[in-house]
């Protein structure tokens, strides 16, 4: 899947409110970070817990740019839980950690501004 950073981009083609409700993006905590040195791409690996229904998933997460892996456990994230499981070397990606580009194109994380239960879906 290649992702757009190009800020400047247009709207994507519309959707409906169906296909959007198809996405099921939650909110968790980040509960491990630790380095992928095996990545194509600077990444780190992280463990994620999206509460009881969901459970701790793991993600591979473009982010070491702006983020320092001692800090970000604990930190809530917004991901995709219902994409297939996603192969990434040796790494089983298990949902995709949602961010958006900065300036230079380095990835920040999205996140609430305030802290919301683990597994909240957003709507």
């Amino acid at each position: 899947m290649h992702l757009n950073h190009d800020n400047d981009a247009p709207a994507a083609a519309p959707i409906t409110f169906d296909d959007f409700l198809r996405v099921d993006i939650r909110i968790g905590t980040i509960v491990e970070a630790e380095p992928f040195p095996e990545a194509r791409k600077p990444a780190f690996k992280l463990k994620i817990d999206f509460g009881p229904a969901i459970g701790v998933k793991k993600s591979s997460a473009q982010i070491v740019d702006r983020y320092a892996i001692e800090d970000l456990a604990g930190r809530q994230v917004a991901a995709v839980v219902n994409f297939p499981p996603r192969q990434i070397g040796k790494f089983m990606s298990e949902v995709l950690t949602l961010g958006f580009a900065d300036e230079e194109g380095a990835v920040i994380l999205f996140a609430p501004d305030r802290a919301v239960p683990n597994g909240s879906r957003l709507f």
